[in-house]
């Protein structure tokens, strides 16, 4: 009787060291829990509204990375786009104040810029 709680105990231990080493093998890996969805481009974040736009002028990048993993990226990327979306410049508004991203349905969101994106190089 007690060899089997013995042998209970151990499993049971030998368990939760899997568990725990399974759990922080996949903390490097996990997604972000971003507080808002955005695109970089020419080395500024811009934050995406709501608010969509009819009048754009012309392309300016698209999105070269896409991530939801929380890490430091070169280029164009997104957390919220896949690769090659385009980027437009908005008729009337200058790409320091907003730019318009384009959706798989045909439709340009506006995206807001909000600071500069510093990689950690």
């Amino acid at each position: 009787m007690k060899r089997n709680r013995i042998k209970v105990l151990v499993l049971l231990l030998s368990a939760l060291v899997l568990l725990s080493a399974c759990s922080t093998l996949n903390a490097n890996n996990s997604s972000a829990d971003w507080a808002f969805s955005f695109v970089v481009w020419d080395d500024y974040i811009y934050q995406l509204g709501d608010e969509y736009v009819l009048d754009v002028d012309e392309e300016i990048g698209e999105v070269t990375v896409y991530s939801d993993m929380e890490s430091s990226y070169k280029r164009n990327f997104s957390n919220e786009y896949e690769k090659g979306t385009k980027y437009y410049s908005i008729n009337g508004t200058s790409t320091d104040e907003a730019i318009a991203v384009q959706e798989e349905d045909g439709t340009y969101r506006k995206a807001f810029r909000d600071w500069e994106y510093e990689r950690n190089e």
